[in-house]
């Protein structure tokens, strides 16, 4: 089959073209170094021209309130332009639990890409993965400094970015589900914790002080962003990976 990779250069997107070609199938990456532009439309009719399957793993330039135009309007111009190619199935990447945090608006962003996909007509599948372990230097960063890192205690379930590109990958070349695929890596730690650990492998002795006012995830209540009965649980630990 033919898949038209958008985001097809990033993390996720290059290890997914990698794994459909290495499969048998024509995977092609398209991004805007290959003149692929989503908020004109810009080379999107030909990046589709005679593809399968569309697959979308861009991301928003921001994570605050300019992320849901963003998402409104890439995903319109996709999925017209999917419908004018033919594509049979239209493949998206989102994260577990996104609903369930309206507090934060990238997640409202991504709540909505996902709506607008179900309603679009095309058949679709999404794929929705837990916290990368890829980043979490990042998220201990927002809420530090030389001294100390502040984390809330939320449960985190790291999956490694290969886990979720052979899922994606697996996903976009079977019939569409018209549903949610969820996976998530094999251990939940709560956020302070995996910090610790972190922080230890590198050799960092900075401490790490809980504070459930700090950063982005203490807008999460509970366990919603970790996978439920039904969800594909990747193989890869995260203590292995950090190896």
């Amino acid at each position: 089959m033919k898949f038209a990779i958008i985001g097809g250069t990033g993390l996720i997107g290059s290890q997914v073209v990698h794994n459909l070609n290495e499969a048998g199938h024509e995977a092609v990456p398209h991004s805007p170094s290959t003149g692929v532009d989503l908020l004109t439309g810009q080379g999107l009719d030909s990046a589709l021209d005679g593809a399968d399957v569309v697959v979308n793993l861009t991301n928003s330039p921001t994570f605050d309130d300019a992320s849901p135009a963003f998402f409104r309007t890439s995903m319109d111009n996709l999925v017209a332009a999917a419908k004018k190619a033919g594509t049979g199935h239209f493949v998206i990447l989102s994260i577990v639990g996104v609903d369930q945090v309206p507090e934060l608006d990238y997640y409202r962003a991504k709540t909505l890409q996902e709506d607008i996909l179900k309603e679009s007509g095309v058949p679709y599948s999404i794929v929705r993965a837990t916290q990368f372990m890829e980043f979490v230097d990042a998220v201990l960063s927002w809420t530090s400094d030389e001294t100390a890192v502040r984390l809330p205690s939320t449960p985190i379930q790291p999956i490694a970015a290969a886990d979720v590109a052979a899922a994606v990958s697996e996903v976009s070349a079977g019939k569409p589900l018209n549903g949610t695929l969820d996976v998530g890596g094999p251990d939940v730690y709560p956020l302070d914790e995996l910090g610790r650990i972190t922080l230890s492998a590198k050799g960092d002795t900075r401490p790490v002080t809980v504070d459930e006012t700090a950063g982005m995830f203490s807008a999460v209540k509970g366990d919603v962003l970790t996978t439920k009965d039904g969800a594909r649980i990747a193989e890869t630990r995260y203590l292995d990976w950090l190896k």
